[in-house]
């Protein structure tokens, strides 16, 4: 292992070596001190954060510490802060208003962005699915459809409803968001017995496992970021955000023989239907029971990009 690493440590300060004078090779001239400003400098760490309205004491070493981890992962995973800024832009505004119906605080949209990267199609080894991860059973469980033809887990209204739910129950056994965020993570019931165990529901005062110690750290860290990308040197335009098309949205309560049919028959196809209804599984939907289903119909005249129809959701999140 030692010798290892030393061979590691020699090959990674060769390549620094080497970009830096090659980077440098125009700048003979440069002075001393000049010279001393070239290189990269770790994010500042702030002197407050907080989560869901809690203060995360930062001048506790070991909070500090694991702030400063995740600070550092994120602010240098250049490509996907782009990606979750761009696809947030499409989905909080969906997420928030059912946060605030259900009274859950607004700070939860940032579980959803670290549980999934805002991806509707996100599948987990565990087969969690959909932008909040949900488990098969702990989707059915808490009424959602989970089957070959209709798997609510990716319709993205209905699954954050559910999120909600078991997020607000696990906040009144607990009276803590902060342990409420952590039990999506390593479960509701772990979290209950390591606060019988450790005398305390804060979070912030308790011992988990490695992930769900990172946990609540990397929403926190989302939510720092996001917040004011431009400040770690994220820059967008406008033009760079995602946006949802305009879309009508069809109320049935009977079988579907054949969604291709039903999607051609309205304007659309079978591509933009799936992609606006992620949760319709396979290529019909079989309704006995005469539940009502809500479709929505991208039409193919509105999927031509239009930078006018971007609405720019946290307008720190551009530069123009």
């Amino acid at each position: 292992m030692r010798g290892a690493l030393s061979i590691f440590v020699f090959i990674a300060v060769s390549a620094v070596t080497v970009l830096f004078l090659s980077s440098n090779k125009e700048k003979t001239k440069e002075t001393e001190s000049d010279i001393s400003t070239e290189g990269f400098y770790a994010p500042e760490i702030p002197e407050k954060a907080y989560f869901c309205g809690e203060e995360i004491d930062l001048s506790n070493y070991y909070l500090r510490e694991r702030f400063d981890r995740e600070l550092l992962s994120f602010s240098y995973w250049h490509s996907q802060i782009f990606l979750m800024i761009k696809r947030a832009n499409k989905y909080f505004p969906i997420i928030e208003p059912i946060l605030k119906k259900e009274g859950i605080p607004d700070d939860f949209k940032y579980l959803a962005l670290i549980e999934s990267n805002l991806d509707p199609r996100a599948v987990s080894s565990a087969k969690a699915a959909g932008i909040w991860q949900l488990l098969p059973e702990t989707a059915k469980d808490m009424g959602l459809e989970v089957n070959d033809d209709v798997d609510e887990r990716y319709n993205i209204e209905k699954a954050t409803e559910v999120a909600c739910k078991f997020l607000k129950r696990t906040h009144e056994l607990t009276n803590s968001w902060s342990a409420a965020a952590a039990s999506y993570n390593t479960g509701r019931a772990r979290v209950l017995r390591q606060i019988e165990s450790q005398k305390t529901s804060n979070y912030f005062d308790m011992l988990f496992s490695e992930e769900t110690n990172r946990y609540v750290f990397r929403i926190i860290l989302a939510k720092y970021i996001l917040e004011d990308p431009q400040k770690f040197g994220f820059y967008l335009k406008k033009s760079d955000l995602y946006y949802l098309p305009e879309q009508e949205v069809v109320s049935v309560d009977s079988s579907i023989s054949n969604l291709t049919d039903f999607a051609i028959a309205r304007g659309s196809n079978y591509q933009l239907l799936k992609d606006a209804n992620p949760w319709l599984r396979s290529n019909r939907i079989v309704n006995k029971s005469k539940k009502v289903y809500y479709i929505k119909i991208t039409s193919k005249k509105t999927v031509i990009y239009d930078p006018k129809k971007v609405h720019v959701h946290n307008k720190k999140w551009v530069t123009d």
